[in-house]
């Protein structure tokens, strides 16, 4: 040996340390491996080296904090690489399991929360602001065309065709969506043979005051429009439909510089519904040529009756408040865009509130402070755009929570209360307008403010549970 040998004491009486005078040169090593300069010897039957174990526990207890069994610390020790000469030599212990029962006393129980999942339920901002403006722009149609036909005498052919159309849309749509789960084709064909009987329903409701040609064609041109476009908007084709109608679009941008003519006013809204009923029928043909799904169960029809009384309901409600407010409803049509995004907003908030709540009366104050938060939240958002109008605002607004509500009880499968409430104040409502009784203007914002509150009543009862969330 090259130099005098260094005899030092441990921390008691069962380790002789002898130090080496001229160490060799350092080199990386394990964190529990022992000196170079020193060797360890650990008399037989001393007991475990205490301040070697609470090193080693210090130095790994982020990772043996969330250890709910000995055995886990022991896979983490053979995954350090810890040997059974270490173990036994440098802490004092006869085995893996030893020391990992060891380690799993000293250090206490730590349980780290689990990182945030992704929301499920985030939506497409550009797309529901896309649907918004395409639910808007069939408007320029009526726009185009007013110098060539008496719209006030028209009137009631277009508002019974279009309510007819709503409330059949509404219920088409809700089927439409219960055949996708089954597979695009099945959904393809309920589309194809619904959207033509409602496009013939509506034709044929609007003509019962007397038959009249122009009145069937404008009739008939509204109602497969609104079929066509169902179709697209069921099927996710947004943009296909917003090429569709860029006829429309290019035709009434350049209204206020320049006249089109008689022929380009009818012309453009025929060119739109023309390229609206072929790319719905490009669509659904593509839909039909693929694979059918073997045994797909059929879903009862009266399962979307709810769905179509309550597009009944709702299209009364805004047709009366047209009366009032046309302007306000051109608002209220191009705020359902952010409408639909709130509803997804809500879904999303609420799986993170019953993730945040340790008991089911916790959840349901934070359930009330989304949908107050979300509910509110687009209020003041339409609320400018109905200021804007010069209208009193009331009516619009108290709308605008009713048909929002009524949207997310849908959204969760409760379908029955919302249609039966707005069929009610619908009924009110329009009852109190065709008898003239008084006092007239306030029936309307009446109903709907009564409506939106059993509505929140019930989305509170309904959706305030843990249950329609998980």
């Amino acid at each position: 040996m090259s130099g005098p040998l260094s005899l030092e004491p441990g921390d008691g009486h069962d380790t002789l340390a002898l130090r080496l005078a001229t160490p060799r040169p350092p080199r990386r090593r394990p964190r529990w491996a022992l000196d170079d300069a020193t060797l360890a010897i650990r008399l037989p039957g001393q007991g475990p080296d205490e301040e070697a174990v609470s090193t080693l526990a210090a130095e790994l207890a982020d990772a043996i904090g969330p250890a709910v069994h000995p055995y886990e610390v022991a896979a983490l020790l053979e995954a350090e690489g810890l040997s059974a000469s270490v173990i036994k030599e440098r802490y004092g212990h006869p085995n893996l399991f030893s020391l990992a029962t060891a380690l799993y006393e000293r250090v206490p129980r730590t349980f780290p929360e689990p990182p945030p999942a992704p929301d499920p339920w985030r939506p497409d901002t550009l797309r529901c602001l896309l649907r918004g403006v395409l639910f808007a722009l069939p408007a320029l149609a009526h726009l185009l065309t007013a110098p060539l036909w008496p719209l006030t005498r028209y009137a009631p052919v277009l508002i019974v065709a279009g309510i007819a159309s709503w409330a059949w849309g509404q219920a088409l749509g809700h089927r439409a969506h219960l055949r996708l789960v089954t597979g695009r084709r099945e959904a393809a064909g309920t589309l194809f043979t619904g959207s033509l009987l409602g496009a013939a329903m509506a034709t044929t409701l609007a003509l019962t005051p007397g038959p009249d040609p122009l009145a069937l064609a404008v009739a008939a041109g509204q109602s497969l429009y609104l079929a066509a476009a169902g179709v697209l908007l069921v099927l996710a084709r947004e943009r296909l439909l917003l090429a569709a109608l860029s006829p429309l679009i290019a035709g009434a941008a350049v209204l206020p510089w320049w006249e089109p003519g008689p022929l380009a006013r009818a012309g453009l809204p025929l060119l739109a519904l023309l390229a609206t009923l072929a790319a719905a029928g490009h669509v659904l043909w593509r839909g039909r040529t693929g694979p059918s799904a073997p045994h797909a169960p059929r879903t009862p029809v009266r399962a979307s009756l709810p769905y179509g009384l309550f597009g009944l309901a709702a299209a009364v409600l805004v047709v009366l408040t047209g009366r009032q407010q046309p302007y306000a409803v051109i608002a209220l049509t191009l705020s359902m865009g952010p409408a639909e995004w709130l509803l997804y907003r809500y879904r999303g908030w609420s799986v993170a509130a019953l993730r945040g709540s340790a008991t089911p009366g916790g959840f349901l104050l934070r359930s009330a402070g989304v949908l107050a938060g979300c509910l509110g939240a687009y209020l003041l958002l339409l609320l400018p755009a109905a200021l804007l109008t010069g209208a009193d605002p009331t009516t619009p607004l108290l709308l605008a929570a009713t048909l929002w509500t009524a949207l997310l009880l849908q959204a969760f499968g409760t379908a029955w209360p919302p249609a039966l409430l707005c069929l009610a104040a619908a009924a009110a409502a329009g009852a109190v307008t065709a008898l003239d009784l008084p006092p007239e203007p306030v029936v309307l914002p009446a109903v709907c403010a009564a409506a939106a509150l059993c509505l929140a009543v019930c989305a509170l009862r309904v959706l305030g549970r843990p249950s329609p969330h998980a």
